[in-house]
Formats: C-alpha cells, structure tokens, sequence
C-alpha cells in the first residue's frame, strides 16, 4: 500500500509538472525554427491579408516576403532604410523610411508615396515603428538612433515623440511628448487601447485611444521596454530585445522564447491561420507555431 501511494504521488507529480511546463502560448511540441540567417540587420515584420510576413533587412535598404509557401524573395531594394512595417486596409504597405526621416505608403507594384517628411517644417527624428488604427489613422514612434548614412548628426526636433496621423492625412499631431526613446507601438483591434514601449526607459505603457486618435490614462503596463511588439488574440503583449517576453492583459509575465541572437528586433503573427509567430532577430529570421493567433 505504502509503495501503491507512493507510485500514485509520483504519476500525480509528474503529470502535474508537465502540464506546469506546457506554454500558455507554444503549440506543444514546437521547436524555434530558422528560415534564414543571411542578413545584416532584420526588422520591421508585417503580415498581408494572406499571411505572407515582409521584413526589412535594414542595414542593405531591402524589404523581403517570407511567403506562406516557405519561400524567402526579395520584395524591394532602394526602400528609404525602411524599418518598422504595417499594412494598410487597402493592402499598400505602410514603412517607416529611415533614409530620409519619413512615412511611406508602398504600392503592390512598389509605387512609393511620402505621407509625412517632417513636422512643422522641421525633419523628424527617424520615425522607427508605426500602427494604423482602424479608421485609418496612423500612430508611429519618433526615436532619434544616429545613422551613418544621414549628412546631420543633429536632432531639429529635441523631443522623440509619438505622432498620430489623421486619416486623410491632413493633420499630424503629437500624442505623447513625455517619453525617452520610444520604439515600439502596436494597437488593440478593436482599436481603443494603443501600447507604446520606451526603450530608453525600459518601460511600456498603455493608453486608451479617442475618437480623434488622442490619447488619455497613460499607464504603466510593465517595467520592460521593447524593441518591437506585437499582440495575440487573447490580448497578451510580446516584447523584444532579450529573446521575447510575452505578457498577460495584467502585465504579468507568462513566457519567455530564447532566441539564439544577440538581439531580438522585433515580432509579428503571420502563416495561413495567423498562428505562426515571426521573429527578426539581428542576421536572423525564425518562425515559431503557436498555440494561439495574432490579433486580427
């Protein structure tokens, strides 16, 4: 009897670190897989309506398409220094162009139009990572990283900010001035809640969006900063720089995915169900299924 109890204890404490060990949000099973290591600097992962994710290899001005037949292709060269992507409703894809501080709208067919070069006629910093919300506004982060390439080595704006850009496209306006270095920005679907990360601060916050895309109760969500994020379905947040670091709704951390780089860039849902997480991570690019979808 004492061994039957025993064994029973046993089966009962494995069974139960397994399931302690199982991911909240890796399908079980799934190994971190890399699709290809020949850039110099990846970033800015976006997916279209059908799941296949373009990436920027920054450092070399080309935008890529990882297809969702497993083929890598080159989208676009000559791609302003593009950094941070998003697609639009209308299926154009949105950059931010580093080369000359601006927001792009890239056409299918590669046909570039400069939403905004600059504000209140002065050059921007380096707009860095950008969210279009649901009634086509665009949020993008403002960060200043001196570039090599660039003939000034002077901010014109002190400030690096958050900037919404109205639908039409006629106004640009400040929504956050009070923060070090922000970098990363993704929004909620339903498009009232924005999470913006302060990387030079080693802090993200969220806010809750208005009507006219202002913003109000900024609020600490975690003492994290990011590079990139990105949301799944159930509304946990992905963080960047150390691997990637997933929260819940309440801040609390729930995984952590180690990534064999030095730098983990950024991260997107993409694939045929929107349930394959994509990951830039300095030469690298890597996929990785999960249990749950990106928010759509």
């Amino acid at each position: 009897m004492f061994r039957l109890a025993l064994t029973i204890l046993a089966l009962f404490l494995i069974s139960n670190y397994t399931l302690q060990a199982q991911s909240p949000v890796i399908a079980d099973g799934t190994e971190l897989n890399l699709v290809s290591d020949q850039f110099s600097f990846t970033e800015g992962p976006a997916a279209d309506s059908e799941g296949n994710v373009y990436f920027t290899d920054q450092p070399n001005n080309d935008i890529w398409i990882y297809t969702i037949d497993g083929e890598l292709n080159k989208f676009m060269d000559e791609s302003g220094r593009s950094n941070g992507l998003y697609f639009a409703e209308n299926g154009d894809l949105l950059a931010c162009a580093d080369a000359k501080n601006e927001l792009w709208s890239i056409s299918p067919h590669m046909v570039v139009e400069v939403l905004v070069d600059g504000y209140e006629g002065k050059r921007l910093n380096g707009p860095n990572d950008l969210w279009p919300d649901p009634s086509g506004g665009i949020y993008f982060t403002d960060p200043y990283y001196q570039r090599e390439y660039w003939d000034h080595t002077e901010k014109e704006i002190e400030e690096e900010r958050v900037y919404y850009l109205s639908p039409d496209r006629e106004d640009l306006i400040i929504v956050d001035d009070d923060l070090v270095q922000p970098n990363g920005i993704i929004g909620s679907p339903d498009g009232n809640t924005l999470y913006v990360a302060d990387i030079g601060d080693g802090k993200t916050y969220s806010y809750t969006i208005h009507e006219d895309g202002t913003l109000s109760n900024k609020t600490l969500f975690t003492e994290m900063g990011s590079d990139g994020v990105t949301l799944d379905e159930q509304g946990n947040l992905y963080l960047t720089g150390d691997g990637v670091t997933v929260f819940n709704q309440e801040g609390e951390q729930i995984e952590h995915i180690s990534v064999p780089q030095n730098w983990t860039a950024n991260v997107t849902f993409g694939g045929t169900n929107n349930q394959t997480l994509f990951i830039t991570a300095s030469t690298a690019v890597y996929t990785l299924e999960m249990k749950v979808k990106g928010a759509s």
